[in-house]
Parts: structure tokens; C-alpha cells; sequence
């Protein structure tokens, strides 16, 4: 009787009988024996290439950072401020630096930060200001923050598509345009967004559901509307991982609703607890009947910017990409035509996460049946850091490679010694260069709110203006009072109460 010969185990018999993962034996380097060969799994977890502890996400982060830096400080060195946000938190955080309740008179004299934006998370910065009281303590924070976002992000590419393309991507997420104009655009809180944001996408790809909600939920602490975004996160988390666990699951769908309600809470209670009018201000600019269709040109070249030059508009393919969409909704609802286009510092949340997105895309375009996406999706990395460093050369990190940025105008030096004239601790009245190097020594109010006080120094950037013009303006702002002129510098006027 004829014995039979034991064959192959079933899981060899299969793989070699399916045509997905079978290739001649004679194709594979190496191999003299005929035949086919079986191919490993697909497997989409991160792979991790290289060293375990390489350094190309940390240094990046260090030389975005020195940039960042340079920028910021270029910007304040030149008497650049454009806005009232950096003397506005200046005020709050130097009130938590003293253990005070956050009172930003340039609000409007005795009114808490809290009752405008919710952002107590500003207060991690009190101890450093407390050591340096100054508001470049607040532009090089911003500036670390925003280079730690770029950590998850490399590391994140790294892991998924290799060393070389990982790179690349962490160097044009660092140069993308949203990024920048955020650091040209002195200082906001949503710089602690962006970290948080970055590392809850990166322990997403990692299959990190519970450190992705953990990173996600303290966005509830940095302004009120994240909360909606960190309902979104949750929302990616359960669709991703409804194969892995139902725990995991109501984890997340339970996170979703925490979003949903700190959001509620904070606009309906919060804020209107500690705003002096008993409500939210910002209400007024959606109550002005804006519609996705006001401001559509607007509205297609942010988006145009979004998602071509950043990712050849591959970051559409992932889920993560949902993720932008809570920031984008309440932005293209407002009637305010600020938050529609590509300035200011709006867009700075939407960068990690078109960035992770494009990760998350390339990641599987590999993979795809379709040879012209595998191989646009090749070739896109080296494209997408072209890009970015090609804009940069017209955003504002191109001021660095200009001598000027590095050089105090003599101008400023005239315009600060005209400031020094005003003692610490007085009461000032300004507008918004001069506040932004006052805050950090006197009690500064925004010109024309001072809510009845009579400020001991009125300094403004009136460059049109005659001096007999801004004495008749001081008095029409102050009909009961009389001011002197203290001295004028390069279109700054500093007039001072008479006693």
C-alpha cells in the first residue's frame, strides 16, 4: 500500500494558491528554487524604520523653533505689532503670574479674559512670565509650541512611509503657510492647539486610541470652539478602531459628548458668568445672516491653499481630514469676512491635520490597485516640500534672510525712549503699538474705552495727526481733563495729565 507524502500546513497551501500575495519564485532575488513564494500580509500599523530613538523629528522641531524665534522677535523688534492680542494676553497672563484674576482692562477696565475667549490654558505660561516679565516671553512660548508640533508630524511620516519622505514632510509642514502666518501674527492661544492636536492625530495612525483622546480632550482648555473638534477626533477614533474593541468604542463616542457639552456649557454659562454684558460677544458675528455662498471667492482660495500646495489634495482621502472640518464650519458661517481668508492666525489649527491626513493617505495610496495614484502618491512628498519651500520665499519666514530683520531701526530706539517717559504703574491709554511695550509695567486701556477712568498718560501712533490735533482729541476723550504734551518720536505722541 502506497503511503501519501504529507503536504504543505493549510495556511502555506493557501498562500500559495492566492494570486494577492503570490509572486515566482524565480522573481525573488536570491532564489534558484522555482515556484511561488508567499508574500508577508499587509500590514498598515506604523512601520518603524531605522533606530528607535533617530533624532530627525527633534532637530527639525530645534531649527523651526530658532526660526520661529527669530521671526517673532524680528517682528517685535521693529515695532511691527499688528494686533491687540499680544497686549491682551500680556495682561492675563501677568495677572495669573500674581495669583489675580485674569483682568484685561484693554477690554474694558475690570473685564476677565474668561468672559471673551475660554482659555485658561494660558495660565502654564504664569511661572515663565513670572521669571520674565515680558512679552517675549509669550512670542518664544508660542514659538515652541508650534516647533513641538512638528515632532508628531515627522515622526508620525517617518514610521508610515520611511526616513527620507518623513522628513520631508515634518520640513513642509514646519514652512506650511498657516503655520507661518500664525508666528507672524504676535501671539493667540491657539498655539497650544496645535501640539495637542498633532500628537492625538499621530497616536491615531499609531492605533493609540485612548492617548489619541487623551491628547484630544484638554483642546476643551484652549478655546471654546475645540470642543466641537475634539468631538470629531473621538468620532475618527470610533469609526477606526470599530474592528478592534467596543470598549474602545463607547471610550470615544463618550469623549464625543464631553466635547459637545464643554462647548454648550462654556458658551451658554461660562462665559457669560464672567462677561460684563452677561453674554458671548462673538454671537453677533454669526447673527449676521452669513451663508456658506457670502465671500465664496474667499472662501475656495483658503481652501485651494489647504489642501493643493500642502497635499496635492491626497489628505481628502483619509478620515482624518474630518477633522478640520469643525474649524472650518464656524469660519465660512461668520459673517465676519476676517476668519474666511488666509490671514492672521485662523488656520494654524488646520495644519497638523491636513499634514497627518496627507500621512495617513500616502500610507495607504501604497497599497492601492491603481498604479498612477501608487505612483503619484511616490513621487507627492518630494512635491508637497518643493512647494513649501518654494511660498516660503513670499510668506514671512522669507524677512529672515533680510540683514534688516537683525538690526534695532533706530527709529524704535526713539519710539522706546519716548515710552520710557512713562513711570511703571501709571495708567495709560493706548492704542495698539504703544500697549504692546506698556503692558508689562502699567495698567493700559484701549483708547476710547477707558470706561470713565481718566488715564494719567495717553500715548498713541498718530503719524497723520498735527500735535494740535491730538490735544483737541484728548480732549474730546476726555472733556474734564487737561493733558500736556510729554514728547513725540517718529509719529508716537505721549501727552501727560495735568495734576
Amino acid at each position: 500500500m502506497t503511503k501519501a507524502l504529507p503536504g504543505p500546513p493549510q495556511d502555506a497551501r493557501a498562500a500559495q494558491t492566492s494570486p494577492r500575495s503570490a509572486i515566482p519564485r524565480s522573481e525573488v532575488p536570491g532564489s534558484a528554487i522555482p515556484g511561488p513564494v508567499a508574500l508577508p500580509p499587509r500590514d498598515r500599523r506604523p512601520r518603524r524604520t531605522g533606530l528607535p530613538g533617530r533624532l530627525d523629528p527633534y532637530l527639525l522641531a530645534v531649527a523651526l523653533f530658532v526660526a520661529y524665534t527669530a521671526l517673532s522677535l524680528a517682528r517685535y523688534r521693529h515695532l511691527a505689532t499688528r494686533s491687540w492680542d499680544l497686549g491682551i494676553f500680556e495682561q492675563a497672563v501677568r495677572a495669573y503670574a500674581h495669583l489675580q484674576a485674569p483682568v484685561v482692562d484693554l477690554k474694558g477696565p475690570g473685564a476677565n479674559v474668561l468672559g471673551d475667549h475660554f482659555s485658561p490654558v494660558i495660565a502654564l505660561l504664569a511661572p515663565v512670565y513670572r521669571v520674565f516679565p515680558s512679552p517675549l516671553t509669550l512670542l518664544v512660548a508660542q514659538a515652541a509650541l508650534f516647533a513641538l508640533s512638528a515632532v508628531p508630524v515627522t515622526r508620525a511620516a517617518d514610521r508610515l512611509l520611511g526616513r527620507p519622505r518623513g522628513l520631508a514632510l515634518g520640513i513642509a509642514y514646519g514652512l506650511s503657510w498657516g503655520i507661518q502666518r500664525a508666528v507672524d501674527f504676535d501671539f493667540h492661544e491657539i498655539c497650544f492647539a496645535v501640539p495637542l492636536i498633532a500628537f492625538s492625530l499621530e497616536a491615531i495612525l499609531a492605533r493609540r486610541w485612548r492617548a489619541a483622546l487623551l491628547w484630544a480632550l484638554p483642546l476643551v482648555l484652549v478655546k471654546e470652539d475645540l470642543g466641537v473638534t475634539v468631538a470629531a477626533v473621538a468620532l475618527v477614533v470610533a469609526l477606526r478602531c470599530r474592528r478592534d474593541s467596543r470598549r474602545t468604542i463607547l471610550y470615544a463616542l463618550a469623549v464625543a459628548a464631553l466635547g459637545i457639552a464643554a462647548t454648550l456649557v462654556v458658551l451658554v454659562f461660562v462665559i457669560p458668568a464672567f462677561n460684563t454684558t452677561g453674554g458671548y460677544d462673538y454671537w453677533t458675528k454669526v447673527d449676521g445672516g452669513s451663508t456658506l455662498l457670502d465671500g465664496t471667492g474667499d472662501k475656495l482660495r483658503t481652501l485651494a491653499w489647504l489642501l493643493v500646495p500642502t497635499t496635492g489634495l491626497l489628505a481628502l482621502r483619509s478620515t482624518l481630514s474630518v477633522v478640520a472640518l469643525p474649524t472650518l464650519g464656524w469660519r465660512f458661517l461668520s459673517s465676519d469676512d476676517h476668519y474666511w481668508g488666509t490671514d492672521w492666525h485662523y488656520s494654524a489649527v488646520l495644519m497638523p491635520v491636513v499634514a497627518l491626513a496627507l500621512v495617513d493617505a500616502l500610507a495607504g495610496a501604497r497599497y492601492s490597485p491603481r498604479p498612477w495614484l501608487r505612483t503619484y502618491a511616490h513621487h507627492l512628498p518630494a512635491a508637497v516640500v518643493a512647494a513649501a519651500l518654494s511660498l516660503t520665499t513670499t510668506l514671512p519666514l522669507a524677512v529672515l534672510t533680510e540683514p534688516a530683520a537683525y538690526r534695532k531701526p533706530a527709529r524704535v530706539t526713539a519710539v522706546e525712549r519716548l515710552l520710557d517717559r512713562i513711570p511703571d504703574g501709571a495708567t495709560v491709554e493706548a492704542d495698539i503699538r504703544p500697549s504692546s511695550r506698556l503692558t508689562s509695567r502699567c495698567r493700559v486701556l484701549w483708547v476710547g474705552d477707558t470706561g470713565g477712568i481718566t488715564p494719567d498718560y495717553i500715548a498713541l501712533q498718530n503719524s497723520r495727526d498735527r500735535i494740535r490735533d491730538i490735544e483737541a482729541r484728548a480732549r474730546q476723550l476726555h472733556p474734564r481733563a487737561d493733558y500736556s504734551l510729554v514728547g513725540t518720536a517718529e509719529g508716537y505722541v505721549v501727552l501727560k495729565l495735568d495734576s
